[in-house]
């Protein structure tokens, strides 16, 4: 199991944030950056919307990052740490910028990027920026099969309703091969289904951590699985996130929790299937006792669940 580094203010979700995170800089954010290099976490990840509606700021609140912009500042701050997104909403943006956007952070920070796609659900997001928001699972799973190709081919061919390319050349290719790993995000049959096609990860929201390995299976037993799913990303404090940000009172999923009862959690979800989890951010007053808390995490967890 290795352990994600829990960012404050990536977001101020009602259902898992504190106060004291709102406060937190961009320039905290780059110290933290760096301290959960050097502590040994395996990943930052940047969760992402481009607006929120009005009506949605209450449970979701207003304060998202661009995902790749946020993700190449923290490569660029680090030396080692993983960077990923939580997730990117891939029919959001051109599907060319956005291998070359991810295939420029590859390779400047040497291949060190995971990227988790995602569909999308805020409907009134996609209206905004004019996106047809019915369209968004064929547009997704054009837009994946464009990237994937651009990134591996050294002579590009596309031809789809929503994108088409040839005679073109695309470089830098990422460092990682055969490409930068994709994740997906979410839990519809359709999602774990375009896995099985083009996935090595997968970030479950709001299946229940005891479905993981059904879910696993259903995965792996479609026709055109590619055989490459090696990782689960499953967050303690998941389970208090609903759908639509609505928060749930999950006493499995309280922050703050002893050491043993985090090294419990984090082997049972082990046992399911899980590669990759994150310790919650306990009750604290601020970002100094944050740093004290990670330092904890690394030293007295992170070796208990290695």
């Amino acid at each position: 199991m290795k352990l994600g580094f829990a960012m404050p203010h990536m977001l101020r979700l009602k259902a898992i944030c504190q106060p004291w995170e709102a406060a937190v800089t961009g320039a905290d954010q780059t110290r933290l950056a760096r301290w959960a290099d050097r502590l040994g976490y395996a990943q930052i990840s940047v969760p992402e919307h481009h607006i929120i509606p009005r009506s949605h700021v209450a449970l979701s609140g207003p304060h998202y990052f661009h995902a790749y912009t946020a993700m190449a500042h923290f490569a660029g701050a680090t030396e080692t740490i993983r960077v990923n997104s939580c997730i990117a909403v891939l029919p959001l943006q051109n599907p060319i910028v956005t291998a070359k956007a991810l295939a420029t952070m590859d390779w400047l920070s040497g291949g060190r990027v995971t990227i988790t796609f995602a569909v999308g659900w805020l409907e009134e997001e996609f209206k905004l920026l004019g996106v047809p928001f019915h369209e968004r699972g064929r547009m997704s799973d054009e837009y994946l099969a464009a990237i994937i190709e651009l990134w591996t081919k050294d002579d590009p061919v596309f031809e789809g309703r929503y994108v088409s390319f040839r005679d073109v050349a695309f470089e830098p290719k990422p460092v990682q091969k055969p490409h930068i790993p994709v994740w997906m995000g979410g839990d519809a049959d359709a999602v774990l289904k375009r896995i099985a096609r083009h996935a090595s990860g997968w970030w479950p929201f709001l299946t229940k951590p005891e479905d993981i390995p059904e879910r696993l299976d259903f995965i792996r037993s479609q026709p055109d699985y590619n055989g490459r799913l090696t990782d689960v990303f499953y967050g303690i404090s998941t389970r208090r996130v609903g759908e639509g940000h609505v928060p749930i009172d999950d006493p499995r999923a309280v922050p703050g929790k002893s050491k043993q009862e985090i090294i419990d959690g984090l082997a049972w979800l082990a046992t399911l299937g899980v590669t990759m989890s994150s310790v919650a951010i306990p009750p604290l007053r601020g970002i100094e006792e944050y740093f004290d808390y990670t330092q904890f995490v690394a030293e007295e967890i992170m070796p208990a669940v290695a």
